[in-house]
Order: C-alpha cells, then structure tokens, then sequence
C-alpha cells in the first residue's frame, strides 16, 4: 500500500519529463517556474512532484553531498514534495530527434542500473518521512525490435541486483523504494500477459539462480501503468489491473494519461486531421484491430505510407494529449480519456490498491501549432487544466478528500 485512502489534492502530481531539464540551472528553473506555479495555480500548500532527472543530474546529485542538499533545499522552498521520479529517459529527451533512443541505455546494460540505483538514493534521500514508500518508474527491460536472449539474460541479472541494492537501501535509510516497469507497445512487455509472465517466471527463475531471496522482487519491484500505453493496446483496462493485483504484482504508479484515437481512419480527410500529429521527436505507435487481433506499427508517419496497414476500424495511437479532452479538431480524432475513467472506477471498487497518481502529458510542445501552449503560462495553465479535471473526477468518485 503506497498511500492512505482517499488520496488527497496534494497527493497528486504530473511528470516533469515535459520540461527540458539537462543541467541544474535547468531544473532549478522547472522546480521554481512550473512545478511552483503549477502548486500555486491549484493553491496547494504544498504538492507532490513527479519528477525527471537525467543520468548526468542523478550522478552529479550523489556524488557531491552539497549538490544533493542543494537540492534538497530547492524543493523545500517551494514546498515540493518528492516521492516519485521517473527514470525512464535517460537524457536528452528534449533532442530534435528523440524516437527509439528513448530506450536506450536499456535494462541489459550496466549504465541503466547506475542511473536507476542514483535515482533510488536521491528519493530515499528526500522522501517526506510519512510517505511509506518511493516509486521509480522505468523501462519495460528495453525495445522489442533489437531484443534478444542474452539482453533478456542480462536484465534478469541487473533487475534481481536492484531488488538487492533496494534491498540494502532500505536498512540504510529506513525508506523503501520501489522501481516500477512501464509497459509501452513494441517494448519487451508491452502487454498484461507478458509482464505477468515476467514477474511470475523470469525473475523469481533469476533470482534462484542468483541466491537472491524471491522476495526482495515483490517488496521492491512493480509496475508503473500507463493508461495510454495499454489503451493504445486495445486492453480491456479493468481486466488487465484485476489480472494484475491477481497476480500479486504491486502497482506501485499510475501515470494518467490519454492516447488519441482516430474513429474512422478509411476517411481521407480524417487521416489529414490526423496527419498533423506525425511529428519528427517521439515515437507514436499506431495500433488497430482486424478479425479481434491487435496490428500496429512502430511509427505514426509508417501507418500513412503504408497501404497495407488496416483502416476499417480506430486507429489508437501513442500520442499523449491533454487528459481533460475528449476530442480534438474534430470529432472524429478523439481520446482515450474512457480509459481513465476505468482506472478510476477500479480504484474506487479496489481500496487495497493505492498507487501514486502522476498525469503524464509529455509532449504539450510538440502538439500541432493550433493546440500548442504559446508560452511558460499557458503551458501552466494546461497542465493545471489537466490536474483539475483528475480532481474532479476523483471527487465524483469520492477517491479525494
């Protein structure tokens, strides 16, 4: 259990990933500016904070005691509190281009378990004494396309290892932390079934084999659940949580956020309203169904220059838009926002499952012009937009106080 029963305003938070943060006056500036306005448009006392560091900020951050303190004191002063992060980029998110690097390095390789290990020592570090637990988010092991076994081996490897190191944390510093994998389509787990089997086989397999006592899996690892990524995947969202907590995996974050869906992409002109969100910096996944089966293609710009891709039923596609919208241009280019509802539902009827709560709208700058925010205000203002409206449908489901 992560957090008490109704979560409050302040227990909720949104991902700084939407900001670009490679140095520190870098982050300085998202913490005193965004995160800080953000508290003060919902005037919050004080607010969680879903936080992305890079890999050279988290180094530089545990390697000199006086940057950590630093630190430390700049969420302290604009009464932010930090217990969660997310280590899923591992930098220059930000880049002209970022697509599949975003993957990279991936759970096989060394300098994913040193940035995951840094992140844990600077939460367990600032975590508010009354939170019982931090949560990290990450990867799903890496990106299926250039997966094999013995990148599969590897992770199994680093993964029991952070479980111990976590392990070893915890009696150092009283505060448990949890990493969380992210399912995301075309990674490794992508889908409810995958990472069951992973959780269930794979890591218990691996950790027997390393002398690691299984349970550091469970009190340690979990799972961070992306709405869009599993609505993109066309997954019954109630069935995929049940089947989860089922299996007895912690879900330990829950990042609200909603996918675009083109309703009837066999209509030249709505493929045009959904052209203008094919844009060069993120990967957009495009899944759809033919005969019950779930296709797809690794790119947005991939499903228009190919003839064979399917367009008798929506097209769902990993773009994260604004949660609060339920359609944009027209109606015909809706939302997965019904998805989030779902969560929600579940969580009312599911008072043994208290995840953190973090919107994850990432990609406000890379919107079509039209709906794109035309400065640091109104960029503010939306994603205070999209912490109002979770509020909202929260307290309509009395999941808030």
């Amino acid at each position: 259990m992560i957090i008490s029963q109704p979560w409050r305003r302040q227990d909720l938070t949104y991902c700084s990933n939407v900001h670009p943060a490679e140095t520190e006056q870098a982050l300085a500036q998202v913490i005193n500016l965004f995160i800080n306005g953000v508290r003060q448009a919902r005037a919050l006392d004080s607010m969680g904070s879903g936080l992305w560091l890079t890999a050279k900020l988290a180094s530089e951050l545990t390697a000199k005691p006086e940057k950590l303190n630093a630190f430390q004191d700049l969420l302290q002063k604009n009464h932010i509190n930090l217990f969660t992060l997310n280590g899923f980029p591992f930098g220059d998110f930000h880049a002209e281009s970022v697509k599949a690097r975003v993957y990279s390095p991936d759970w096989s390789e060394p300098e994913r378990l040193q940035y995951t290990l840094n992140l844990a020592q600077i939460l367990a570090t600032c975590l508010p004494d009354e939170a019982p637990e931090g949560t990290i988010s990450t990867l799903p092991l890496g990106y299926k396309l250039s997966w094999n076994a013995e990148r599969h081996q590897a992770s199994l490897k680093n993964l029991v290892s952070l479980a111990q190191a976590l392990a070893e944390l915890k009696q150092s510093s009283g505060h448990n932390i949890r990493v969380c994998l992210e399912m995301e389509p075309d990674c490794v787990l992508e889908a409810t079934s995958e990472i069951i089997r992973f959780f269930q086989h794979d890591l218990p397999a691996q950790a027997q084999a390393m002398g690691v006592d299984s349970s550091l899996i469970n009190s340690h690892l979990g799972i961070c659940y992306d709405v869009c990524h599993q609505a993109v995947m066309f997954e019954d969202i109630t069935n995929s949580l049940v089947r989860l907590l089922t299996a007895g995996i912690v879900i330990g974050k829950i990042q609200i956020s909603s996918a675009l869906e083109l309703h009837k992409p066999n209509n030249p002109a709505n493929k045009e309203l959904l052209r203008q969100f094919a844009e060069p910096k993120y990967l957009h996944q495009v899944r759809t169904l033919q005969d019950g089966k779930v296709l797809g293609v690794t790119d947005l710009i991939e499903a228009f220059d190919t003839t064979s891709f399917p367009d008798t039923q929506p097209w769902r596609v990993h773009f994260h838009v604004p949660i609060q919208t339920t359609s944009l241009a027209q109606q015909e280019l809706g939302t997965t926002q019904a998805a989030i509802l779902k969560v929600l539902d579940f969580l009312t009827i599911t008072p043994n499952c208290r995840p953190h709560l973090e919107v994850e709208t990432y990609t406000w700058q890379v919107l079509p012009a039209a709906l794109r925010p035309q400065n640091d205000q109104a960029l503010i203002a939306g994603l205070t937009a999209e912490l109002d409206w979770l509020e909202r449908a929260m307290s309509d489901r009395n999941l808030l106080v």
